[in-house]
């Protein structure tokens, strides 16, 4: 327990759950964090996993509910207006709309459905009623807004919304990831690096907090799209978080946090710009969120193919090149190291299931449909599929 650097008014039950465990004296020559205080591992982490998460879902139900919602809505809402008040004047330039008079009576046009609309004037400034498809009538300043924009709106909303917290997240924890990483002797084009001197014990802080934070994270994660309306690739998406868990937990206490260090820089630096890309659609910044589509695919290869094979292979050759590291007294075995290559493994072939799904909606891009993506929610405005980037990972 950190009751060193713990408040003294914090109760003792309290300290795990605010404070890194399992403090521990600095090593003699570390070749990493010369100036960070250290520590080794327990089952008291769990206790700060817990309130990591509960600070992420109070972060993010902020961040929805007080910025990005409201922001979305006064885009959108402007948006509709600005394109009715410009069908409006092409209409009346047309003489196809009914007008009022200098005495504020409204002359009414119908349209072919036998579906009015009035405009008339009070007090000098327009403002009109429209029965939309299902007979009901929206009415606003300026502006008609049928039921059936409404709750595209409204969906546009909560989407826009729910991407902004992993556009923050991913945007913060690489930029913390990549210091960690500028502080370890490591290479991302030569991975062999992170096996040098095993096993890196004790922890730097900066390396236990940082797998804290993204061990919250994928928690967390399980728990919203659970609670959200589900992806066709829900599942999917299940087994590659409870892997990354598994390979996240499974590498800290076994000591390997040098190359889950590196993956999880690896790893995060794409996830910043799909979110990102959803963001620009919802607000109907469609060549923004083609560009942006297409930086994430580029990312996407280099990151996922490239550099993690970099990572998969140096794992592979460990075996070989570093065989004194296993340690059979603390269960760290050829059979421990196999599995988490196994896992990784694993991980390639989700994300090659995933990069085909990419390619579809890039071939959407170059023909020049947007990029749009055949997979969504299972529920769409009118109960149909949609084609929105609802690939979360």
């Amino acid at each position: 327990m950190n009751t060193e650097q713990a408040p003294q008014w914090l109760s003792p039950y309290l300290i795990p759950f605010f404070t890194l465990s399992y403090p521990t004296a600095v090593p003699a020559n570390p070749d990493s964090f010369p100036d960070s205080s250290y520590y080794t591992t327990g089952l008291l982490d769990g206790c700060l996993l817990i309130t990591l998460i509960a600070i992420m879902a109070v972060l993010r139900d902020v961040l929805r509910l007080w910025v990005l919602e409201p922001f979305a809505k006064w885009k959108l809402t402007r948006d509709l207006r600005l394109r009715a008040s410009a069908k409006q004047k092409k209409a009346n330039g047309n003489g196809h709309n009914g007008v009022s008079n200098g005495n504020g009576k409204a002359n009414g046009a119908s349209n072919g459905e036998g579906k009015s609309t009035a405009v008339a004037n009070e007090n000098g400034r327009a403002r009109r009623v429209v029965s939309n498809s299902n007979g009901h009538s929206v009415g606003a300043q300026g502006v008609i807004i049928s039921r059936r924009e409404a709750k595209k709106m409204h969906r546009s909303v909560i989407r826009f919304a729910e991407q902004g917290w992993p556009v923050v997240y991913y945007t913060f924890v690489w930029s913390f990831g990549l210091y960690v990483h500028s502080n370890l002797p490591t290479r991302i084009l030569d991975p062999i690096d992170v096996w040098l001197n095993y096993p890196h014990i004790p922890i730097a802080g900066p390396v236990k907090l940082y797998y804290s934070l993204n061990t919250a994270f994928y928690m967390h994660q399980i728990l919203i799209i659970n609670a959200e309306a589900h992806r066709q690739d829900h599942w999917q998406m299940m087994t590659h978080h409870v892997i990354t868990i598994f390979l996240m937990i499974g590498s800290y206490f076994y000591n390997y946090t040098r190359i889950g260090c590196l993956i999880m820089l690896i790893m995060d630096w794409c996830d910043i710009f799909l979110p990102l890309a959803k963001m620009f659609r919802y607000l109907s910044f469609t060549r923004l969120c083609d560009a942006t589509f297409v930086f994430f695919m580029l990312s996407w290869v280099t990151t996922r193919h490239v550099l993690f094979l970099l990572a998969i292979k140096s794992t592979w050759s460990a075996l070989d090149l570093f065989p004194s590291i296993w340690a059979p007294e603390r269960s760290i075995t050829t059979e421990v190291h196999v599995t988490f290559l196994s896992m990784l493994i694993t991980l390639q072939f989700i994300q090659i299931w995933w990069f085909w799904r990419i390619c579809l909606v890039a071939w959407r891009v170059v023909s020049g449909q947007g990029a749009e993506d055949n997979r969504s929610d299972d529920e769409d405005d009118d109960g149909s599929s949609g084609n929105d980037l609802e690939k979360d990972e």
